[in-house]
């Protein structure tokens, strides 16, 4: 367990001093928005082109995964939406963005540094895999219903369009991907400015998030909402992830291990983004996304010490 801990110890520290930094003022928040923007366009989508591409195709996509993986996120995002319309009494805008709270993980920020910890390369495949079930569908499938809690539905296909096509980290899989399949080599002055610029991505990201965090309040009014999105992302969702993969379709021991891990990452922050725009309780949604990062500090490497045991 210890081992694990550890093993996360130094992402989550990057997270806690970026926190830091924006609560004393050594960091103004308005900085955090370039940070941002370099990893996100810039250094993320260079590392995961440099890992994808590297690989043979046959080993960054398996069917069976992606569509047990994407079922299971499918599901969770399926049972949230059903508990709050009919629990909660929330309307289809604001269910929508609970859902999409609860079955959309944090993959670019912290899921590519902590895959690449426990796993090295071999997450490359998995990770692109999770990215193009969660980004592409589930993320698409909630602006879609979130955009009913606003009238201004004309855009929701910008928006979609926006966040999966235009998308730079699902470009950068994409073109991997078709480098790997053509068994082609990336040239080797190309492989070094990937991998300098792809180097500076993780750190980045994770202090840009810890900033981000240091702006966002849980009150009393929010906590029952943000306490049960959270238990369905950081526990229900694994769960099922491993049921599905180990239990029904019985794939790749690694693979299990990968795809349990990446359900049990915390929610991804451009979601408040969405939920924002629609005005579909973006409130609840950012005090989730809040909850679930500071749970999964403590969270994650109990996960890991689990599966990878």
């Amino acid at each position: 367990m210890i081992r694990f801990v550890l093993l996360s110890l130094p992402i989550f520290g990057v997270v806690a001093l970026g926190w830091a930094a924006v609560r004393t003022r050594v960091v103004k928040p308005d900085a955090l928005d370039a940070l941002g923007a370099f990893s996100f366009r810039y250094g993320l989508p260079a590392l995961v082109l440099l890992l994808i591409a590297g690989q043979p195709i046959r080993e960054s996509f398996d069917a069976t995964f992606y569509a047990g993986y994407l079922g299971s996120g499918a599901l969770v995002f399926a049972l949230t939406l059903g508990l709050s319309r009919a629990v909660a009494g929330q309307p289809l805008g604001a269910a929508g963005a609970r859902a999409t709270t609860a079955a959309v993980s944090n993959l670019g920020f912290l899921g590519l540094p902590l895959m690449l910890a426990f796993f090295g390369d071999r997450a490359a495949g998995p990770l692109a895999m999770a990215i193009l079930a969660e980004v592409m569908v589930l993320l698409s499938v909630g602006g879609v219903l979130m955009s009913a809690a606003s009238r201004d539905g004309a855009s929701v296909g910008r928006l979609v369009l926006r966040g999966t096509v235009l998308n730079p980290i699902v470009a950068a899989i994409v073109l991997g991907a078709a480098i790997a399949a053509a068994g082609l080599s990336l040239p080797e002055p190309i492989g070094h400015f990937l991998g300098f610029l792809g180097g500076a991505a993780g750190p980045t990201a994770l202090f840009a998030l810890g900033g981000a965090l240091a702006a966002q309040r849980l009150d009393r009014a929010t906590m029952l909402a943000a306490s049960g999105i959270t238990a369905a992302k950081l526990a229900l969702y694994p769960a099922i992830v491993w049921c599905v993969l180990d239990r029904l379709l019985a794939v790749e021991h690694v693979l299990v291990q990968a795809g349990v891990l990446i359900a049990a990452l915390p929610s991804a922050g451009n979601i408040y983004v969405m939920a924002q725009r629609y005005g579909a309780d973006a409130e609840r949604v950012s005090a989730a996304i809040a909850l679930s990062t500071l749970v999964s500090v403590v969270s994650v490497p109990v996960t890991a010490w689990l599966v990878l045991r």
